[in-house]
């Protein structure tokens, strides 16, 4: 039975490849990266970033479990991303550490969330905006206003984690800035609600100075910056969003970022697909019976 199961699921895999080739040569390029890290890391006996290039390779599933469950199509484009984003953020950022050695590296894959987002929320909307099972037309424009709603919520959601994880598992996933100035009313003498600006050249802390030129934020500064990248990705899909609408009739850019649902026709034929292929692990392994 198991060796039947996968019978079936490398021919799935061998007609995936051939539909998308692009799209599985980036998935298999990048799922040869991730168990080359994760044996390295074995070695290492680095068990937490194991358990990271697990997760990786459990979160590359998620395009497949889309496309063959929820029968929502995702754009080659957008699940080449998608499986970037993932590999950026796990792999690149946390194991080889490019969050410490590129400042901006979180800044890009928060903008590219917001975009991300954005674009999923999209395409929520205007799923069901298409839908004959729904009389209510949406305007472009509030289409939008949700898609941009829907990625901003994403985005807090996701800061609500950072912390989460900062508090009780006292990991720095909201990394620290060094703010070299105070501004507050607690500095005023009278008590009045008047902001005074104090400048902070060193730090004692349990009575060791730090010389860092100011004093260690505790992540806020950097929730704000990604809730700011966020909302520019945001923003610059649902822009396109709108004019994806208007002009529906003549695809273009923004199709490479919405997916869509699958018509019926669509679905019965990747199941006659996926039976097709079953039908034919069958004949082979009745072949082989028969030559053994």
């Amino acid at each position: 039975m198991k060796n039947k199961k996968r019978q079936e699921a490398l021919q799935l895999a061998k007609e995936e490849i051939r539909q998308n080739k692009r799209t599985a040569a980036v998935y298999i390029v990048l799922r040869t990266l991730v168990i080359l890290t994760m044996i390295a890391q074995v070695f290492n006996r680095d068990w937490n970033s194991v358990f990271l290039c697990i997760l990786t390779l459990i979160l590359f599933l998620i395009p497949m479990f889309i496309d063959r469950r929820l029968h929502i199509e995702l754009p080659n484009t957008l699940e080449i991303i998608i499986l970037l984003f993932i590999f950026a953020a796990e792999i690149l950022g946390e194991i080889h550490e490019y969050y410490l050695l590129f400042p901006s590296w979180d800044s890009l894959l928060h903008t590219i969330n917001g975009f991300l987002m954005a674009a999923i929320g999209f395409s929520l909307i205007d799923i069901l905006n298409e839908s004959d099972r729904f009389s209510i037309k949406l305007s472009p424009l509030f289409v939008a206003i949700v898609s941009f709603c829907f990625s901003m919520t994403v985005g807090v959601l996701w800061e609500f984690f950072e912390y989460g994880m900062d508090c009780f598992f006292l990991t720095d996933m909201q990394k620290d800035t060094v703010i070299s100035s105070i501004t507050s009313v607690m500095f005023e003498p009278s008590g009045k609600n008047i902001p005074i600006t104090i400048p902070v050249e060193s730090v004692v802390v349990n009575g060791q100075v730090w010389n860092y030129g100011g004093y260690i934020d505790i992540g806020l500064h950097d929730t704000m910056m990604d809730l700011f990248v966020n909302f520019i990705g945001a923003v610059v899909f649902s822009i396109i969003g709108v004019f994806y609408i208007k002009g529906r009739s003549k695809g273009g850019f923004a199709t490479r970022f919405i997916p869509r649902r699958k018509t019926k026709a669509e679905i019965q034929q990747d199941e006659e697909l996926v039976r097709q292929l079953k039908e034919a692990v069958k004949r082979e392994r009745r072949d082989s019976k028969k030559r053994e």
